[in-house]
């Protein structure tokens, strides 16, 4: 391939070939991308020097790239797709994706890398990737079911994106405050007798107020310990699906220490969001100490966003090291601070479990239900738990574990 291609000529052969590759492989990794945007991408190279990558990176990203969620997917792509070699003779080749496949994936890698296998398949066998792609009834079901710990690669694409789909309905709560209301059972006086000056008295239009209702706040403490790496990030996509339609979420994850991960999980796009988690992590699939980031975010985080009936989901095996008094201390101060606490533990997953460890001993009389968090299955039965109506006596009220 020469250094330069010809002003006066579009872009023919590999060059186009591979600019219109690229494209489809962007496309397929969620980059809405047009043939406009392909033949301005060929105009474009016909006025930059092709054997400088960097300016080719530049001009292909002014193109292709018109939001900022969006820029990562496209670095993350043009490093797979496009190869530096020696005099630059094979810049437009494909790089092949097992010598990528062996470094540590970077945010959005999973999903360029998928788009990159199959923009390098050929055009006849289109069909069939739809046709595996599309899952059958039996296989929807069986993917319901199965446990995300178990899961492929593949699997785990297809289980996130379902989690990206689900949506939390606006379960509401009754507050204190008062709004007007045509129906509401309090008199409006201030209201009222404004009203009546309008006519002087003589006719009186009684208005109404009624209680405010706004959805519960959700906090989640999530463990992120080496036993619960799996099921936590998948849960991460599940906090990052529901925060668009409330905002009133706030995440937490714990291992050897507490930190808050709630600004970094308000990225739009969702391979962002986990990578600023665990950007802000230091103890990724580390050590447990439940009791000590207990102890901290009563300290520190409850009074700031345990108001207002807030909802607590715990994630966690309840496998704690130092189990001692300290730690049931610390859940029942979490269990009075919040309006409900919601303990999801993957262990029950197995139908023979009993809490027989200490720390999960500890923890259990002072939760309010007590459910598993291994598969999609699991994760609906949230939903419809978080958006029913909760009963005047759930203090009482601890699933059975059998």
């Amino acid at each position: 391939m020469p250094a330069a291609i010809d002003h006066l000529n579009p872009p023919t052969g590999h060059v186009a070939d591979n600019i219109i590759g690229f494209a489809r492989a962007l496309r397929a990794a969620g980059v809405p991308l047009g043939p406009g945007a392909v033949i301005d991408a060929m105009n474009a190279l016909r006025l930059i020097e092709i054997g400088q990558r960097a300016d080719v990176y530049a001009t292909l990203e002014s193109i292709f790239v018109k939001r900022h969620e969006h820029a990562l997917i496209f670095a993350q792509a043009f490093d797979l797709f496009f190869r530096p070699a020696e005099d630059w003779k094979h810049l437009l080749d494909s790089v092949p994706l097992p010598d990528e496949a062996q470094r540590k994936p970077a945010p959005a890698s999973r999903r360029v890398q998928e788009a990159m296998s199959q923009s390098s398949s050929s055009g006849d066998t289109t069909e069939m990737r739809e046709q595996q792609l599309r899952l059958s009834v039996s296989d929807k079901e069986v993917l319901q079911k199965k446990d995300f710990a178990q899961m492929s690669a593949v699997e785990i694409t297809e289980v996130t994106r379902a989690i990206a789909a689900m949506r939390l309905p606006q379960a509401k709560q009754r507050t204190r405050r008062f709004q007007p209301d045509a129906g509401g059972a309090r008199l409006d006086m201030r209201r009222t007798l404004r009203a009546s000056l309008r006519s002087g008295g003589d006719i009186v239009d009684i208005r109404h107020l009624g209680l405010i209702e706004r959805p519960s706040p959700i906090v989640a403490l999530l463990d992120i310990s080496g036993s619960m790496s799996e099921y936590t990030r998948l849960f991460l996509h599940f906090l990052h699906a529901i925060t668009d339609a409330r905002k009133r979420v706030s995440v937490f994850l714990f291992g050897t220490r507490l930190t808050n991960v709630t600004r970094a999980l308000r990225e739009r796009d969702p391979d962002e969001a986990l990578a600023s988690c665990s950007q802000s992590v230091e103890d990724w699939a580390g050590g447990t100490r439940i009791a000590t980031s207990l102890h901290i975010f009563n300290k520190s985080w409850s009074r700031r966003v345990l108001g207002q009936g807030a909802i607590v989901l715990l994630i966690s095996d309840g496998l704690e090291r130092e189990a001692d008094s300290k730690l049931e201390f610390e859940m029942d101060r979490l269990h009075r601070s919040c309006r409900r606490l919601i303990w999801l533990n993957p262990l029950l997953r197995y139908r023979g479990f009993e809490p027989k460890a200490q720390g999960i001993k500890m923890m259990l009389p002072h939760v309010d239900e007590f459910r598993p968090v291994h598969n999609l299955s699991s994760m609906e039965d949230l939903i419809a738990a978080l958006s029913a109506p909760l009963p005047a006596h759930h203090r009482s009220l601890i699933r059975s574990v059998a």
